[in-house]
């Protein structure tokens, strides 16, 4: 699970400012399982926490995804409050992954997710199909 600030223009929507990444916009937050699969997906304004979203992005998919035991997010997930939510309401683990201070280093699955990010700013496809979700909010 990850998200993803985008810039975006002024015409529709409601755009936030990510103070983090420096980044007007939205902020598009998947998951994926480790074959690559997309499960999830929401868009958000920008200034919407990490937490927050993942909250709102995991809070339905119990029905639909009850085989799933061990969620994996970066440091900016990292939340006692979302953990203890996700093992007592669906009995999953929050395992979250810090990136090395120093050298370079793929660590646990964290790379899967930034992949599928950078297949999906390609695809035009998924960019459509985010507007059509932006116009049904």
């Amino acid at each position: 699970m990850d998200g993803q600030s985008v810039k975006t223009t002024e015409r529709r929507g409601i755009p936030g400012f990510d103070a983090h990444k420096r980044v007007k916009g939205r902020k598009r937050h998947i998951l994926v399982d480790t074959f690559e699969q997309l499960m999830a997906c929401r868009v958000e304004p920008a200034d919407i926490s990490d937490r927050k979203a993942a909250g709102l992005l995991l809070g339905g998919l119990g029905p639909l995804f009850p085989n799933i035991r061990t969620v994996i997010a970066d440091a900016g997930h990292q939340s006692a409050e979302l953990a203890r939510h996700l093992l007592c309401r669906d009995g999953r683990k929050l395992q979250i992954v810090k990136r090395r201070q120093r050298a370079f280093k793929i660590t646990g699955l964290t790379w899967i997710v930034e992949r599928s990010f950078a297949w999906l700013g390609r695809n035009r496809l998924f960019e459509q199909g985010l507007r059509v979700l932006r116009a049904e909010l």
